[in-house]
């Protein structure tokens, strides 16, 4: 669970699928970064919205959820690679029943979790296949 403060720092990436881009060597990054690793002091980074759609590089049907995620299971969770070039880990919801490696997918903005009965619920980026 993140803490209240880390979650709101984050609001931009969790929310806006934002990310950074290098001006000097184009390179894309999600989440955020401060320096590029390619470019190291010599690149200047600026913020990015990424287009919130990719593909499906590798998947698995997650059959216990862990804590916080058992009332969901099963659900699959895919490393989704963006258009844009970066990879990252999410949840695939929605028709999931005919996914595989190569799948379209495009993000949609989810309910993630709450913290406790009565805490804070929050949101963020999940994925959903595109219709053929």
């Amino acid at each position: 669970m993140s803490s209240v403060p880390r979650f709101w720092r984050n609001l931009g990436s969790r929310y806006n699928l934002e990310g950074t881009r290098c001006k000097e060597c184009g390179e894309y990054f999600y989440p955020p970064r401060n320096v590029c690793v390619n470019c190291r002091r010599m690149g200047e980074l600026e913020p990015f919205k990424f287009k919130g759609t990719g593909e499906i590089v590798s998947y698995t049907l997650i059959h216990t959820g862990a804590e916080g995620f058992e009332g969901q299971a099963p659900y699959t969770l895919a490393i989704i690679k963006l258009d844009e070039g970066p990879r990252l880990t999410s949840q695939v919801v929605g028709n999931t029943d005919n996914i595989q490696i190569g799948t379209r997918v495009r993000s949609v903005f989810r309910k993630l979790g709450e913290d406790g009965e009565r805490g804070m619920i929050y949101y963020g980026t999940k994925f959903v296949p595109v219709d053929a």
